[in-house]
């Protein structure tokens, strides 16, 4: 039988043996209660890790991001966020509906960011006609591209300036992190923690490129998270015996950081594979887009004459992609996304690009 190829997500990996066994192993207490064991050594070595003063575990990031921006932002006060960030479009509007916090949507510049000028100009005066501006959301990475370090200290100083909150969706932090390293040398731990230094919390994903089965954390202030547990306790998402699933993500920490880098480089052999593919096929050339890859995830443009035969094409020979229609300054397209983790390898890469390559 045919294995499939799944390059939907990061989120589809399977625990390892090494992890499930560490899963079965673990010491367990009731969290809700503040007594197990392995979920508190897990906060308090994502805390540690990042630079924070504490850290709280969730079921998941949409979780985590909600409860952040509960409690920076109280009914009826507004939240700063880029259209593209997964805490505005991705997360079914939580933040307005559980929240009832106003998101204040910018639009992302070509390589992720939001512009300083759009986000100061965001900012309402104190008038009782508007919504009291309380948070600048971040996303990074965001659609794999890393946010420039620069940047992530001019946004910080200009949250300062302004009196605002800060909060960073780090679902994929690490890869951030990592490509961090690989350009600049270092650790990709101290990367991470130099990256989001200064900031009031932060939402981190156990369960995307760190393979973690599920799970997010929270990190902030003590207070902060002390507030935090009182939300996530509203939201549903407290657990009783996390430990079991609270050691998947201190095996992912200890373990799955550095190995990113393969992730990262089977994406930029794909996107080369890919991009030869292409040139080398008549009905191919000319209606697909292949960019370069920053960090694991790559999306490719194809014209929409082709694209349910090509998408077709893939399905068929067992391999899973993700997308959907996008709508650019110029044309409509089809955009798929593929993205390397830890169950996909060069040999499976390499297979993709030849099941291309035969379009």
């Amino acid at each position: 039988m045919t294995r499939i190829l799944d390059f939907r997500s990061d989120t589809v990996t399977q625990p390892s043996p090494e992890m499930k066994r560490a899963m079965i192993e673990a010491p367990l207490g009731d969290d809700v209660l503040g007594d197990d064991p392995t979920v508190n050594r897990l906060q308090e070595m994502a805390a540690d890790m990042l630079g924070f003063e504490a850290a709280l575990f969730a079921p998941s990031g949409t979780q985590t991001n909600t409860i952040a921006m509960m409690c920076h932002c109280a009914r009826g006060e507004e939240a700063i966020v880029g259209q593209q960030w997964h805490t505005y479009r991705w997360e079914t509007g939580g933040m307005a509906v559980l929240g009832s916090i106003h998101p204040q949507p910018l639009e992302n510049q070509p390589d992720g960011t939001i512009a300083l000028g759009d986000i100061e100009g965001a900012i309402k005066i104190d008038d009782p006609h508007f919504a009291r501006t309380r948070l600048v959301v971040l996303e990074n990475t965001t659609g794999g591209k890393v946010l420039p370090p620069a940047y992530l200290r001019d946004v910080l100083a200009l949250a300062r300036r302004r009196g605002l909150s800060t909060h960073i969706d780090g679902a994929r932090l690490f890869n951030a992190a990592v490509a961090g390293a690989e350009a600049e040398g270092g650790d990709p731990v101290a990367h991470a923690r130099s990256l989001v230094d200064g900031w009031d919390s932060l939402s981190l994903c156990l369960s995307k490129g760190l393979g973690a089965p599920v799970g997010s954390l929270v990190l902030g202030s003590k207070p902060f998270i002390a507030e935090a547990k009182r939300v996530r306790k509203m939201l549903g998402g407290s657990m009783r015996q996390a430990g079991l699933l609270a050691a998947a993500g201190i095996y992912a920490l200890e373990h799955n950081i550095h190995r990113m880098a393969e992730d990262h480089a089977n994406a930029r052999h794909l996107a080369e594979g890919l991009r030869q593919a292409v040139a080398g096929n008549a009905r191919l050339a000319g209606h697909v887009e292949v960019p370069d890859a920053n960090t694991n995830i790559l999306f490719i443009d194809v014209s929409p004459e082709i694209s349910a035969d090509f998408l077709d094409h893939l399905a068929r020979h067992h391999i899973k992609v993700s997308g959907g229609p996008y709508q650019s300054s110029s044309k409509r397209v089809q955009r798929v996304r593929w993205i390397t983790h830890l169950d996909v390898s060069r040999a499976d890469v390499e297979r993709a690009v030849e099941v291309v390559a035969a379009f």
